[in-house]
């Protein structure tokens, strides 16, 4: 049964090699020779590398928590079990919001990186002499803090629209809250006649100083989120134990009824001790 399994998986992945080896490439070639008209033929890269290239992109574009479905296929197979093979099905998408929040948080971070820097040079800019609506759209100019929303806050600056409620708007965006400073900086500039770039290095420095507490309370948190991949990679790597020590885990604990109650036990604990930690983290940096 296993090595059915096994020469079917083999086949299977020496067709898609050989699709992607010659399949994709033969008709590109064949253009070539056709529109060549008896002169040079202009190759492009070799195949092989072209290949390669593809393979890249389209792991890319479904994403890393497709590997986790890839393992519990090597698993199943192995272990002569449907049961890794649906395990990792259901662990795509739970993996797959992971990574989607990874990538919202840096998007977060980066664009507070990138209001703090609007700041700066805005209170440069003002500070040279130049215009609040001219230095605002050289500021915006050189820094992405405005996000999404740039186009509507340099027309409002431009035309002299309300750039104080065009940067309340960009403020909604995430890690944009700066914003909002900035823009009760901007109405109390123009309403009152207040110096702005004063008021502007208050709120960089404000900006800055909560980005360090933030950096220092992530550094903090390394610890934390180094016991969580732990927890997460401990059964792997008692499954590599047991089978270097000879043992058959996989057999164990997917075709005896004792095995398969430790692994059900061991599932439960692994997830409630994963969620626990993630929770503390979490606590932590919503304080």
């Amino acid at each position: 049964m296993v090595g059915e399994a096994s020469m079917g998986a083999a086949l299977v992945c020496c067709g898609a090699l050989a699709w992607l080896l010659g399949g994709r490439h033969h008709g590109l070639r064949r253009a070539r020779l056709l529109l060549a008209g008896g002169g040079a033929v202009v190759t492009g890269p070799p195949v092989w590398e072209e290949t390669l290239a593809e393979l890249r992109r389209r792991c890319g574009r479904w994403g890393a928590e497709w590997w986790a479905f890839v393992a519990g296929l090597v698993l199943a197979l192995l272990g002569a079990s449907l049961i890794p093979a649906v395990a990792g099905a259901a662990g795509v998408p739970v993996l797959r919001r992971m990574r989607l929040a990874r990538q919202a948080r840096r998007t977060r971070e980066r664009r507070a990186d990138a209001v703090i820097s609007l700041c700066g040079a805005l209170a440069g800019e003002v500070r040279a002499g130049r215009q609040p609506g001219e230095a605002l759209l050289r500021a915006a100019r050189d820094s992405g803090g405005l996000g999404d929303t740039h186009a509507a806050v340099v027309a409002a600056a431009r035309f002299g629209g309300d750039v104080a409620g065009a940067l309340t708007a960009a403020a909604r965006q995430p890690g944009a809250e700066g914003l909002l400073g900035l823009a009760a900086c901007w109405r109390v500039a123009v309403d009152q006649g207040a110096g702005l770039a004063a008021g502007l290095d208050r709120l960089d420095g404000a900006l800055r100083a909560e980005r360090d507490q933030r950096a220092d309370l992530q550094a903090q948190l390394s610890g934390a989120r180094a016991t969580v991949l732990l927890l997460a990679a401990l059964p792997a790597l008692g499954l590599l134990l047991g089978s270097a020590m000879g043992a058959d885990p996989l057999r164990i604990l997917l075709h005896s009824g004792a095995g398969f109650g430790c692994l059900t036990a061991g599932v439960l604990f692994e997830v409630a001790g994963m969620w626990w930690a993630v929770r503390i983290v979490r606590a932590a940096e919503a304080v």
